[in-house]
């Protein structure tokens, strides 16, 4: 079956929901308490999907994967957070795919799209921060070509220290350019 890859409407945050609460579930796992990850709400979370949708000011890019006509992953990116990332870098903020459609395709038919239109946009740089034990998703970026740039943090989920690794990829050549003039 194929894969679509289209922009994300107001009619799609429930699903999408469905996707980031059970992608948080299964990815999550052992690396998260189990009763956060329990706790999590589709209801909430769609509420939130509508509110950054509304507030996203053309700035985020929100794209759906659909497969047989139902949503099967989201992903989203924007301006990057940090501050030492190069002027107009971009960050992947979000790429969930349901469990049960997890090396299908469904990602990287998703990430292909995620980077192509960050590239097309003129962004030199993607970043992105994933959790520093979730080594199912290390390995999904590093075969995108994705590295690690050595900036790690932590965050707190129900009172338990989460550590974060950030992987960059270039899309332009005028940053690899400019690296290189010492």
């Amino acid at each position: 079956m194929t894969v679509e890859i289209r922009e994300m409407t107001a009619d799609d945050c429930e699903a999408v929901a469905t996707v980031r609460v059970r992608g948080w579930q299964h990815a999550y796992a052992g690396l998260m308490p189990q009763a956060y990850l329990d706790a999590l709400s589709v209801e909430e979370d769609a509420a939130r999907r509508r509110d950054h949708l509304a507030r996203g000011n053309g700035r985020v890019v929100n794209l759906v994967a659909e497969r047989a006509g139902r949503v099967a992953g989201w992903g989203c990116y924007g301006p990057s957070r940090d501050e030492d990332a190069p002027a107009g870098s971009a960050e992947l903020y979000a790429i969930y795919v349901l469990p049960e459609q997890l090396s299908t395709g469904v990602g990287r038919a998703l990430m292909d799209a995620l980077t192509s239109r960050a590239a097309a946009e003129g962004c030199p740089l993607l970043l992105l921060w994933v959790l520093a034990g979730n080594e199912h998703a290390r390995r999904f970026y590093e075969k995108a070509g994705f590295a690690p740039d050595g900036a790690e943090e932590s965050f707190e989920v129900g009172g338990v220290s989460v550590g974060e690794v950030r992987y960059g990829r270039r899309l332009s050549a005028v940053v690899a350019a400019g690296d290189s003039r010492g």
